[in-house]
């Protein structure tokens, strides 16, 4: 029977918890056993929090035993990744050498809440160093190995920087972790592993107790086996922090909707998937036919904008910024990679007048992109475009001239939600991603649209073969 947990939703686990045909404990060891056993083949994972997963599941068995159950994620293992303080004697390395033995005496919000919700936490997941605040150019810019997908035979990189966060979802080491982006670390994870990736609003989950790369992009989000499992544990993490006062006061409550009750209105930029893989822009297009079926779907021109250029002046210059300190002690000389230790060098040489630039014009493109959500519920492209890249080659060589990420560009410099799921698999049989980006607080559209989509395609359901 425990065996037969491994790649079940959160939903299915629930009720098994629910009804009483598993036990939080006996599911907590499964799932600990999995990590143990599997997670250093995939570089996935910096610490096993096995004391404090028992302890958990102890009190959730008792608890609904006692009839006190707390939802859908009670006695639910999952990974954290591991640039989220965790209180208990256990390391929060932020992926990087220098930080390795860091021990903080308090818990993030987000895994608070998490316990909360009586969510078990199973294992602090590995990560690109700083979350690639120092620029990065290759997979195994951290001190655990480049992460690994776990399609690909073994040479795939699983993403970054929540690269263990994507590898142990997809291997079904975890039911759902928790990840970070600030330009691409959720959404690309998810798309190399197979897996579905939520990217919340900036401001809907709070930040306090997580490494701090960008103060206006970074954002905490989900990584599940699907997208409905996305919108569950967002209920639990989403809220008003008065540690983080950039959180929104609105409150959060997940709606999966009814994919049959109306028709959704879907924008595409026009050249979206322009430069991106041949697979990606095949099964781009086949997921749009298939989102006919729900939708219509209308091209979209937006002006001719430095939507990329802005993000980035704004990523390098607050990046560089948070790790003054850092680079000025030297410390950054201990980083695995060899570029990492002089990319934050970079980022100091940005002129304020730059920097203030780039903040005025994003504020342009936050009007822009709000009044074209007056005609559509979402807009839709490839998640990244390129399939995962080998883990021995640098991202350089694989990705192709003119390749854009409009729509990230566009969905972090903003702060706009949006999700990743699987829509279909290349020759070499590596995973591809379609994302689903809406309007600021707009989540549920996003996950109804994704729910719907799924219900339709089924490639979610996908895992790989020798894992199962």
């Amino acid at each position: 029977m425990m065996k037969q947990v491994i790649y079940l939703s959160i939903r299915e686990l629930a009720n098994l918890i629910r009804n009483k045909e598993i036990s939080p404990v006996d599911l907590a060891n499964t799932f600990l056993e999995r990590i143990e056993n599997l997670g250093p083949s995939y570089n996935a994972v910096v610490s096993l929090t096995r004391d404090r997963a028992i302890k958990q599941a102890r009190k959730a068995e008792e608890e609904i035993l006692r009839g006190n159950y707390r939802g859908k994620l009670h006695g639910i293992p999952f990974g954290a990744k591991d640039l989220l303080a965790t209180n208990g004697n256990i390391p929060t390395t932020w992926g990087a050498e220098p930080f390795r033995n860091q021990i903080f005496n308090y818990d993030a919000t987000v895994i608070r809440n998490l316990e909360v919700a009586g969510a078990v936490l199973s294992a602090k997941l590995a990560m690109v160093e700083l979350a690639g605040g120092m620029g990065y150019r290759q997979p195994n810019a951290t001190f655990t190995g480049p992460g690994i997908s776990p399609w690909g035979k073994g040479m795939a990189w699983s993403g970054g920087s929540s690269s263990g966060s994507g590898s142990a979802v997809g291997a079904g080491l975890v039911p759902f972790a928790i990840g970070s982006e600030t330009w691409g670390s959720i959404l690309g994870p998810a798309n190399n592993c197979g897996v579905s990736g939520l990217r919340p609003t900036y401001g809907r989950v709070s930040r306090y107790g997580a490494m701090a790369l960008c103060w206006t992009l970074d954002k905490l989000g989900p990584l599940c086996l699907n997208a409905d499992d996305c919108g569950l544990v967002l209920e639990a993490i989403a809220g008003y922090d008065s540690n983080d006062p950039t959180t929104t006061r609105q409150k959060y409550q997940y709606d999966a909707g009814d994919g049959n009750s109306r028709k959704f209105r879907i924008g595409v930029i026009r050249d979206v998937a322009e430069g991106a893989d041949e697979a990606v822009r095949k099964n781009f297009l086949e997921s749009l036919k298939s989102l006919e079926d729900i939708a219509t779907i209308e091209e979209i021109n937006l002006p001719d904008l430095p939507y990329e250029a802005v993000t980035r002046t704004i990523l390098f210059a607050e990046a560089s910024s948070a790790f003054e300190d850092f680079i000025d002690s030297g410390k950054n000389m201990q980083l695995t990679a060899p570029e990492d230790r002089f990319g934050g060098y970079a980022g100091l040489t940005i002129l304020a007048k730059d920097y203030i630039r780039a903040l005025r014009i994003r504020g342009m493109i936050a009007k822009i992109v709000d009044q074209a959500f007056e005609d559509f519920d979402v807009l839709v492209g490839p998640s990244r475009p390129s399939v995962a890249p080998s883990i021995e080659g640098e991202f350089r060589s694989v990705i192709r001239a003119g390749a854009k990420d409009l729509m990230g560009a566009i969905g972090n410099g903003v702060g706009l939600p949006a999700i990743s799921v699987p829509n279909g698999f290349s020759d070499a049989g590596l995973p591809t991603g379609i994302q689903f980006m809406g309007r600021a607080y707009a989540e549920n559209t996003v996950l109804q649209i994704a729910n719907s989509y799924q219900s339709l395609t089924k490639w979610h359901e996908y895992h790989p073969e020798q894992l199962a």
